[in-house]
């Protein structure tokens, strides 16, 4: 049995991840601050795992990486939001790069052979203007989030180098699905269950999404811990399908059972991309094929939505 870590175990994909882990026969260890994350998220695997109630910027984190030399660390702590890194980058710094830093320089004092995982995301090339996007595409990250996420690839890929880190890195395009409490879909579903009659929707509408349900993703992982090289490298992780906001506006309406008018805001967010579609054929080789189509995936997240909040 392979003993693992998930920092940021208690979060979004953290905990769907810990759960894939489990179902797999691995060791799991979780480490999480609950500043975003809940515990609530582990209730089905509370009695499989070990969970420490820890900042990944502090000592006390290094000092569980020395004392249990994880085979592999899969590292999803951190902010995961453009928002908040453009209203305080330094936070988005101190939270996400800093951390990611020092369990890269741990490794390399202590010679671990720990493979490292890192979460990156789409958010490193920025606003490109051909689709669909590839890893060698060019990095232009508009947002500090999406520079702090380029910083942490770099740095992968530089240690991996020169000191020979088992380290990969992975660009989740826009994940979304049950547990999620943010985002796009979780946006519209949250109006449209208060106000069926009515939707704001960011922009024109024409902004283009490659949206990926997060049990795709949680296989990804998976599939790159087994076959991944670790060598510094980066993979899409995505559908390879794109779709526009007001389709998924539509899609999700027809779901719902609702016919709202939409109320355009002309503007979008700083620091979002007007297109994003991936090019999956990197990690295809390695064994991952997305198996949720859109529909499933809002279907389970919809019905999560209503057994778990009130409208």
């Amino acid at each position: 049995m392979k003993k693992v870590l998930v920092t940021g175990g208690a979060g979004f994909i953290g905990s769907w991840l810990a759960e894939a882990l489990v179902k797999k026969g691995y060791r799991v260890k979780i480490v999480d601050n609950l500043s975003n994350g809940s515990v609530n998220n582990l209730d089905r695997v509370k009695n499989s795992i070990e969970f420490y109630k820890i900042d990944a910027r502090e000592q006390n984190f290094l000092n569980l990486i020395l004392k249990e030399n994880f085979e592999i660390i899969f590292h999803l702590a951190g902010i995961s939001y453009v928002p908040p890194s453009i209203k305080n980058p330094w936070s988005d710094f101190q939270n996400t790069l800093l951390p990611t830093f020092k369990i890269l320089d741990c490794i390399r004092k202590n010679a671990l052979k720990s493979k490292l995982i890192i979460a990156s995301s789409a958010a490193v090339y920025g606003n490109l203007s051909k689709t669909p996007i590839k890893e060698q595409d060019t990095l232009n990250p508009i947002s500090p989030y999406g520079v702090t996420r380029l910083a942490i690839e770099k740095y992968a890929s530089v240690f991996s180098n020169l000191y020979q880190i088992n380290v990969l890195s992975l660009r989740f395009f826009s994940t979304y699905g049950p547990r999620q409490k943010k985002q796009v879909v979780y946006d519209f579903i949250k109006k449209l269950s208060r106000n069926p009659k009515e939707l704001v929707i960011l922009g024109n509408g024409k902004q283009v999404r490659d949206l990926v349900y997060v049990k795709d993703v949680v296989d990804a992982i998976i599939k790159t811990a087994i076959n991944g090289q670790f060598n510094g490298e980066a993979y899409n992780v995505a559908t390879g399908v794109g779709i526009t906001i007001v389709e998924l506006a539509k899609l999700i309406e027809k779901i719902m059972g609702v016919n709202p008018k939409y109320k355009f805001t002309g503007s979008i967010r700083l620091g979002d991309p007007e297109k994003w579609i991936a090019d999956i054929s990197k990690i295809r080789k390695l064994g991952y094929k997305p198996h949720y189509s859109l529909k499933e995936g809002l279907d389970e997240t919809i019905n999560w939505y209503f057994k778990n909040f009130k409208t």
